[in-house]
């Protein structure tokens, strides 16, 4: 009896290893290379894009993807955009156990359907049907079929693979259908080593991609959007909420962008024409009357978001921004732009992918790639950049968010693509100035002050607006190596002409040194110690990318404790490499006085991801020295 039931055993057990292997809805037919730090699987993904005309363009889309854990239901995107001109044709879900079992069927009803935007829109028509769903058990399998129509072609969907970390991809394939009379145009982007098969034909293009594994995030790496596997595309001819185009550059492109979004929308009232041309009638440079007007749409508009057909790309027209003093960053742009015309001073609308990952506009290839808009002003050569939804930025000044890319320009002649401002390891400065004294019992009394500039302001300035509670909190995490501060002073002064951020800070901490037996043991950096060093990785995958330099400079002068003479100090520091360098040292001014000197170059730049190990190794020498301490004998009575 026992022999019969172990031969059912594997009989059952070879016909599901036979089953499975060509099923793609159990998970036991997954490759084990496909599961090595995956939290899902994309077993089948197909994306077809028919444009049957200049206007009109159907989506299907077929996903079947297998979660392996409850990280990877972040994996699912079983979801759909839509709106007035946007229509569903299509939406179903199917799920299945791991056996590969129907267990839900989920028709488009059955979505949650909600507006597509967050709390910061005023209105927009943009809403998502989306699937909740709460799995019993994993791994699980999904296959979501979406089929959409719409009248706008000027966003094609791009052949992205995979778009996440801890996600592999068994097979994934994507077609564009286009008549003859339109030209579509691609981008490939990091396909080399995938196994690809692409096929061009005169009114078809055909991509697919099998076996890619996850990626693992990895720290001082390049943005995801900068490595992953991508084809982009666009059409020469194409509809936006009813206004067509034709743009195969971005010259053409911004053209399109100044003539039909841009064109009509720069009207005031006479009112605030003479208003704004009397602001600045005392201002003889230009750039001071820029800094008035700026300063005045500051203060009279607030950010909201408004978001209906057109209105994703083309600005309220700048008299209902003057009328409601609120608008989205394209209307706020606009209506700075129209004021600064209304007092002869040229500027240009200035489209661009606004994030911390410095995603740049592809020089080489115009499309629908903008989500933000600012404003440039030329000035004698150079360019000046206005962050027009900020009611805090200084004049001149864009942080993070718009630093360091490729963007357009729109000027009346078209789109040209120009760099925003990089700010250098020099101008990235944070001067610390400070001192403190040290009690017999190991106790110290702080007073401080931190001077920033460049991105380092940007990192800053924002607390200006913080409670004292808030604050009180931010600088004990701040100084998070230090127990028991007791903060006794806050002052911030946000220096917008000389976009400077100013912290003046005093604080006591109760046994902040070590005393053992006569002798005290003192760490010398107390005001901006690096405690953090970059994960260890054994086989690195990425590339090595710091993105932004800084420099830190540091004086503290230390009042040693009455009863306590030092008796030995560390030698003084350099280290130098490509990376950036680190200098530290100790001066003796006199028997209870010393001055602590400490510098911190880090470069920003791209390396191959051999480098990544060194630049591990230097900020371990950088936290190793920063830990550093001196030896305090206490005197003879």
């Amino acid at each position: 009896m026992q022999v019969k039931h172990i031969v059912l055993y594997f009989i059952l057990f070879a016909s599901i290893q036979i089953y499975s292997q060509e099923n793609l809805y159990t998970s036991f037919s997954i490759p084990i290379n496909l599961k090595e730090n995956a939290n899902a699987v994309i077993r089948s993904s197909e994306l077809n894009i028919t444009m049957n005309a200049i206007d009109d363009m159907t989506v299907y889309e077929k996903r079947i993807i297998t979660i392996l854990n409850k990280e990877g239901n972040g994996s699912l995107d079983a979801f759909v955009h839509y709106d007035n001109n946007v229509k569903i044709k299509t939406l179903e879900v199917l799920v299945f156990n791991q056996l590969g079992a129907v267990i839900k069927k989920i028709k488009k009803n059955d979505f949650k359907d909600v507006s597509a935007v967050d709390g910061g829109t005023l209105y927009s028509d943009s809403r998502v049907k989306y699937l909740e769903y709460t799995p019993i058990s994993y791994p699980y399998t999904v296959e979501f079929i979406c089929e959409i129509n719409t009248k706008n072609t000027a966003f094609i969907q791009s052949f992205t693979p995979v778009n996440d970390y801890f996600l592999s991809v068994e097979k994934s394939s994507y077609t564009i259908n286009f008549p003859s009379d339109i030209t579509i145009r691609t981008k490939e982007k990091n396909l080399e080593g995938l196994d690809v098969f692409k096929e061009e034909l005169p009114t078809k293009i055909i991509y697919s991609v099998k076996n890619m594994e996850a990626i693992k995030p990895e720290q001082y790496s390049p943005a995801l959007i900068d490595v992953l596997p991508t084809v982009i595309f666009a059409s020469n001819r194409f509809v936006y909420e009813g206004v067509s185009a034709t743009a195969d550059n971005w010259m053409s492109f911004g053209k399109w962008v100044y003539q039909d979004l841009l064109n009509d929308t720069s009207d005031l009232p006479e009112s605030t024409i003479n208003m704004i041309q009397n602001l600045v009638k005392e201002e003889e440079n230009e750039i001071e009357k820029a800094k008035k007007i700026y300063q005045y749409v500051q203060d009279k508009t607030r950010y909201i978001s408004v978001q209906v057909g057109i209105g994703g790309w083309k600005p309220f027209k700048a008299s209902e921004v003057d009328k409601l003093s609120y608008g989205d960053c394209k209307a706020l742009t606009n209506y700075t732009m129209t004021l600064l015309k209304a007092v002869g001073i040229e500027s240009y609308f200035t489209l661009l992918f606004a994030g911390n990952s410095q995603r740049s506009m592809d020089e080489n290839f115009a499309s629908m790639q903008a989500n933000h808009a600012i404003l440039s002003i030329p000035n004698n050569g150079q360019t000046i950049w206005l962050e027009c939804t900020s009611q805090k930025a200084p004049f001149g000044f864009i942080g993070d968010f718009t630093d360091d890319r490729d963007v357009l320009v729109v000027t009346p002649d078209g789109g040209v693509i120009k760099h925003t401002k990089k700010y250098t390891t020099e101008e990235n400065l944070q001067i610390i100035k400070g001192s403190y004294s040290v009690s017999n019992n190991g106790d110290i009394d702080v007073r401080t002050n931190v001077n920033s500039k460049g991105i380092q302001y940007d990192n800053k300035y924002l607390y200006e607006s913080d409670t004292e509670r808030d604050l009180d909190v931010y600088y004990k995490k701040r100084w998070k190596y230090i127990n028991g501060i007791n903060i006794n002073k806050m002052h911030l002064n946000n220096d917008k002409l000389a976009i400077e951020f100013i912290e003046d800070i005093s604080f006591f901490a109760p046994n902040y040194s070590k005393i053992v037996g006569n002798r005290m043991l003192l760490t010398v950096n107390a005001l901006n110690r690096n405690t953090d060093v970059p994960d260890r990785y054994r086989d690195r995958k990425l590339p090595l990318k710091i993105k932004r330099g800084f420099k830190d400079i540091d004086e503290v002068e230390i009042k040693l404790p009455p009863d306590f003479t030092l008796e030995s100090q560390p030698d003084n520091v350099l280290i130098e490499n490509k990376f950036g360098s680190y200098k530290a040292e100790i001066v003796v001014k006199d028997e209870s006085t010393l001055l602590y000197k400490r510098e911190l170059v880090i470069n920003d730049g791209e390396y191959p991801k051999e480098d990544y190990e060194t630049y591990r190794e230097f900020y371990k020498e950088v936290n190793k020295y920063d830990n550093s301490k001196i030896a305090l004998i206490k005197n003879q009575q």
